[in-house]
C-alpha cells in the first residue's frame, strides 16, 4: 500500500476541499442533517439542503461511485476513498441517502430502462429519499426467512405484513421492500424486490424510540397495499439476489476511522479548558485509555485503506469487509464508553442542556446509539464467522 497521494490525487483532494468550504454556514458548525433539512418547515433549513445538494450535483458528487451516463462522478475507488474521507474530516452531510448508496446502484444493474428514467433522475436531484424495508421481527440476521406476502393480483400486487427497524422511513418519499411471492420455494428463492411510494393507500409508519430518544427507526406495515407489477426490480422470487446487490460500491469504512478521530480530537480540546479540568477526575487509566482508542483509529485507518486498495487493483474484499465492519463498530462503542468515563459521574448526564453535561452530553448519547452498531448491517457474530470460514478457512459448525 502506498499511504501518500500521487500527483493527481493530491489536485482531487484539494478540489474537494474547495467544494466543501462552500458549505452553508450550519452545516460548518456540524449542524447539517440533509435528510431532515430537505422538507423541513423551516425555510432556511430547506435552503441549506439545496444549495448543499446543488454544490455537490454541479460535480457529479450526488453520486461519486456511480457511472457517468447516470448522472454519476464514475470516481476511481481511490478517488470516492478520497472524497469520503474529506467529507467526513469536515462532518459534511451525504446527499441522496439510500437511494444513491443503495438503491440506485441497485437499478443500474438490475433496473429496466424504464425504471432508470424514472427514479435516477429524482435520486440525484434530491426530490426523492428512498429507505429500505427488509427486516422483520422475526428476519434480521436470518433474512431470507422474511414473511411479508407478494400475491400477484392481474397488473399488481398485494402485499401484506410488516417490517421493523426501517430507518428514516419517516422522512422517506418511496421504500424498496423485499417481500415473499412465493411461499413454497425455498427460503432463498419466491422472493421478490419490489418498489413503493410510502404513500400508497395500506402503508403505517409508527416509530420506534431507541434508548437515546432518538426517533431514527420505524415499524413498517402493510395491509392490502397494491404495488404494480412495474415496480419489480429483476426477475419474480429472484429478488434475493437482487437485494444482495443492493450494497455500497465504496466498502471501506474510511468515514468511520475519519469520525472516531474527530470525536477523540473534540474530547481531547474540550478536556485542556478549565471546564473540562473540572469535570474530568484526571485518573491517569483515563488517559491510557484515551490513548489506546487513539492507536485503533489509526488500525481503522489502514483496515480501510487495505480495502480500498485491493478495490483500486480490481480486487473484491470479501472478508476483509467484515473485519472492517467489526472493528469499527465495536470501535465506536469503546470510544463512547471510554468518553463517559473520562467524566466520572458527569458522564451519567444524558441532557444535553444540563449545565453540567460535559461537551453537551455528546458522549453519553453516543455511547447509547452505538449499542445498536454492532447489531445492525450484520451482527459482530455473523462478521466473526465469515472472518472464520471465509478468512481463516475453518470449518462451519
Amino acid at each position: 500500500m502506498d499511504w501518500s497521494d500521487s500527483a493527481e490525487q493530491a489536485a482531487f483532494r484539494t478540489k474537494v476541499q474547495g467544494v466543501i468550504d462552500q458549505m452553508p454556514d450550519r452545516y460548518k458548525a456540524g449542524e447539517g442533517d440533509w435528510e431532515r433539512d430537505r422538507n423541513n418547515e423551516d425555510a432556511g433549513r430547506r435552503e441549506d439542503a439545496r444549495k448543499w445538494t446543488e454544490s455537490l450535483a454541479q460535480e457529479g458528487w450526488v453520486a461519486p461511485h456511480w457511472p457517468k451516463e447516470y448522472g454519476g462522478a464514475g470516481l476511481s475507488p481511490m478517488e470516492q476513498f478520497i472524497f469520503k474521507m474529506e467529507m467526513a474530516r469536515a462532518d459534511a452531510p451525504s446527499v441522496g441517502g439510500q437511494g444513491v448508496s443503495q438503491l440506485g446502484p441497485t437499478l443500474i444493474v438490475h433496473g429496466t430502462e424504464e425504471q432508470k428514467a424514472e427514479h435516477l433522475p429524482k435520486i440525484l436531484s434530491g426530490e426523492v429519499d428512498w429507505r429500505q424495508g427488509y427486516s422483520e421481527p422475526g428476519a434480521g440476521s436470518d433474512l431470507a426467512s422474511l414473511q411479508t406476502r407478494a400475491i400477484r393480483d392481474g397488473d399488481d400486487y398485494v402485499i401484506n405484513g410488516q417490517k421493523i427497524w426501517t430507518s428514516l422511513a419517516h422522512l422517506a418519499d418511496w421504500l424498496y421492500v423485499l417481500a415473499r411471492t412465493d411461499p413454497d420455494a425455498p427460503k432463498h428463492r419466491g422472493i421478490s424486490f419490489l418498489l413503493m411510494d410510502k404513500h400508497t393507500p395500506g402503508i403505517s409508519i409508527r416509530p420506534l424510540i431507541d434508548m437515546s430518544g432518538r426517533h431514527h427507526f420505524n415499524e413498517t406495515f402493510f395491509e392490502d397495499v397494491r404495488v404494480p407489477a412495474s415496480n419489480r426490480v429483476g426477475d419474480e422470487n429472484r429478488g434475493w439476489y437482487v437485494g444482495m446487490t443492493l450494497l455500497d460500491f465504496e466498502r471501506s469504512n474510511i468515514t468511520g476511522a475519519v469520525s472516531s478521530r474527530r470525536t477523540l480530537d473534540d474530547l481531547r480540546e474540550y478536556l485542556k479548558t478549565s471546564e473540562g479540568k473540572q469535570r474530568a477526575p484526571g485518573y491517569a487509566q483515563n488517559r491510557l485509555n484515551v490513548a489506546d482508542r487513539y492507536i485503533e483509529t489509526d488500525v481503522m485507518f489502514n483496515f480501510s485503506f487495505r480495502i480500498i486498495s485491493m478495490q483500486d487493483r480490481g480486487l473484491i474484499p470479501n472478508y476483509e469487509a467484515s473485519v472492517s465492519k467489526l472493528f469499527n463498530s465495536e470501535m465506536n462503542q469503546k470510544i463512547a464508553l471510554t468518553g463517559t468515563r473520562v467524566f466520572g459521574l458527569y458522564g451519567q448526564i444524558h441532557d444535553s442542556a444540563d449545565q453540567r453535561a460535559p461537551m453537551k452530553s455528546k458522549l453519553t448519547n453516543q455511547y447509547l446509539v452505538s449499542v445498536s452498531s454492532t447489531i445492525a448491517a450484520g451482527t459482530s457474530e455473523i462478521q466473526r464467522n465469515i472472518i472464520a470460514t471465509r478468512g481463516l478457512g475453518l470449518p462451519r459448525g
